[in-house]
């Protein structure tokens, strides 16, 4: 048999396509050129939004107009937090860094405790005694140059008088930013999108307050138990228990996983067991207690989506998306709602014209 003629296979791809494609890969060239600005802009943007709930309430409260409301929520807030840091930010962030130096010691301790023996020469024994000389290594140098601040002070100044004037700007010229979409749209459109934006800054700004009250209030319990069980990196553990609790679902867990041994190092078994006892019905108590009478219904996500917006927000912008994935994950859903409405009331309709009486 003769071998078969090549065929020619034509691709037509439309020019508006081609546009579009090259306009996203030069977007997001542009993201990867300017990363550390835009992450600048990022958290300017999403303080904005957190703070809008709190700049109306204040407008209610006090008839201040919306810019001297900004003006006195986020300077006050920003006054607050710069006051607490002074006064606490060493000894807390101080305490962190001996327990991190302390680490490979604690480790050590914990593989010769007699339950734990024959762990001590295991592979993951090994490595775990190797990761936590690395963390006593770099975390803490990372934690005093900070401390010191030295020579990246201005650096530092400079980044949040950037973020907090943007936030502050933004929240100030939302007024004028809603009326030039509103000249844009419809009126049967302004009605529909208009109120998205108070639906997202409110589940925002409630979501964010809720978790530093719940992060705090995390973090005193769990350090408070470690300081009555006589361990001396009690306020180390009660920091690192309310950062890791930010993290929705997961972050009390590796809280657990941190906690229970230090103590099992420390002071034996027994103050472990009670320390996992506690650290159990904390996250019971947060979860069905805390968690819903402090943040209501700001955030309406299963915990499967949850997991998945950390993951996937964690990966593309570190911790800091980990931390804002809820939000953004919530926003995502309140517009997919809004573009499913009329669908969803179509085929509820349906179903409920073809449903047998």
């Amino acid at each position: 048999m003769e071998p078969a003629a090549p065929r020619r296979i034509e691709l037509l791809i439309p020019i508006r396509t081609l546009i579009v494609v090259g306009v996203a890969l030069a977007i997001g060239g542009a993201f990867m050129a300017i990363g550390d600005t835009f992450l600048i802009v990022f958290v300017g943007i999403f303080l904005a939004l957190v703070f809008e709930y709190p700049v109306r309430f204040v407008m209610a409260k006090t008839k201040l107009g919306r810019g001297l409301a900004a003006t006195v929520t986020v300077l006050g807030v920003a006054l607050a937090v710069t006051a607490l840091a002074l006064l606490l930010l060493v000894p807390l962030v101080g305490s962190v860094r001996d327990y991190l130096q302390d680490l490979p010691q604690t480790v050590q301790d914990l593989r010769d405790q007699d339950g734990l023996s024959w762990l001590g020469d295991s592979g993951a024994a090994g490595n775990v005694q190797e990761g936590a000389e690395q963390v006593s290594v770099s975390v803490p140098d990372a934690i005093s140059a900070v401390l010191g601040i030295a020579g990246g002070f201005f650096t530092l100044f400079i980044v949040a008088f950037t973020i907090l004037f943007i936030c502050l700007f933004l929240l100030t010229d939302i007024a004028n930013l809603r009326r030039s979409l509103a000249s844009v749209l419809m009126p049967d459109q302004e009605a529909r999108w208009m109120p998205v934006w108070d639906r997202v800054t409110e589940a925002v700004s409630r979501w964010a307050i809720g978790v530093v009250i719940v992060a705090t209030f995390a973090g005193t319990v769990q350090g408070t138990t470690a300081w009555l069980l006589g361990s001396s990196y009690a306020i180390a553990l009660g920091v690192i228990a309310g950062l890791l609790d930010m993290i929705p679902n997961i972050g009390a867990t590796i809280a657990g996983f941190i906690l229970v041994p230090t103590l099992w190092a420390e002071e034996g078994l027994t103050a472990a067991i009670i320390m996992l006892v506690v650290v159990l019905v904390y996250q019971q108590v947060e979860n069905n207690i805390v968690t819903p009478k402090v943040q209501g219904k700001a955030v309406q996500l299963s915990a499967f989506f949850i997991i998945v917006a950390v993951t996937l927000f964690g990966a593309l912008l570190g911790v800091l998306g980990a931390l804002t994935a809820v939000p953004l994950a919530a926003t995502l859903q309140i517009l997919i709602k809004e573009l499913t409405k009329a669908r969803r009331e179509q085929v509820a309709d349906i179903k409920a014209a073809t449903a047998p009486t």
